[in-house]
């Protein structure tokens, strides 16, 4: 499914990655089990596979390097849809810890058949992340949440902060365009302190990874219920 291994390696070489033959086999998996599960359950419009290496994968593996992800971390990945960008992340770092939530019982399906062909251990959360993370065995307890979504900064910081122990940190993955400064009030309500914000380009198209650190926290009464959130973000 996947481009052959050397001009994958070039590729991951290319933004300063290195691409290991185990790595490719199971991405191999992954692209060619996405595309043919694709056609009966709409998961992604990206379905060429050199569109897949390039907007998916290498994309979502950006994340560790420009985030320090110290070994065996714990990582909830909030709103995960097709599994990206924890997923990949995995493959290349088997060592996280990875939980995937979604609000989507379809998009659970594929991931749990998905994570049976690669042969990772995952845990799989049916849910929304408003009500998941007022549970006291997610509340605060992993190192790392993280989200590759298109909500503004605000509304992602009430969904992903409240996971995170003090210590971690929330990563977003968003384009290049929004003000990340804009949720600033909201991080701090939350417990986080706005970190470092990576831009980058990968293959000519401009990225932005920001990093939120947990420093206290988050209230109990966030995050608040859905038609809350709705009607007014923080």
């Amino acid at each position: 499914m996947l481009p052959d291994f050397e001009l994958c390696c070039s590729e991951f070489s290319s933004v300063g990655l290195t691409l290991t033959r185990e790595v490719y086999d199971k991405l191999d998996i992954y692209a060619d089990f996405l595309v043919e599960y694709n056609k009966n359950v709409n998961l992604t419009a990206i379905t060429e596979p050199s569109e897949i290496l390039r907007k998916h994968f290498i994309d979502s593996i950006m994340l560790s390097k420009y985030v320090d992800i110290p070994e065996n971390s714990s990582f909830i990945d909030v709103g995960t849809g097709a599994g990206f960008p924890s997923v990949p992340l995995k493959i290349f770092r088997p060592d996280i810890k990875l939980t995937l939530l979604d609000s989507l019982n379809k998009r659970i399906d594929f991931l749990k058949q998905l994570c049976e062909k690669l042969e990772i251990d995952v845990e799989f959360i049916h849910g929304r992340a408003e009500d998941i993370s007022k549970k006291a065995e997610y509340r605060e307890i992993f190192d790392f949440s993280c989200a590759r979504a298109v909500a503004n900064m605000a509304l992602l910081s009430e969904f992903c902060i409240p996971f995170v122990k003090v210590g971690g940190a929330f990563i977003a993955m968003k384009g290049p365009t929004e003000d990340i400064s804009l949720g600033r009030n909201a991080i701090e309500i939350l417990g986080g302190k706005l970190g470092k914000i990576h831009d980058y380009d990968i293959f000519d198209e401009k990225r932005r990874i920001a990093v939120i650190e947990k420093i206290s926290q988050t209230p109990p009464k966030y995050p608040r219920n859905s038609s809350q959130i709705k009607k007014k973000t923080l």
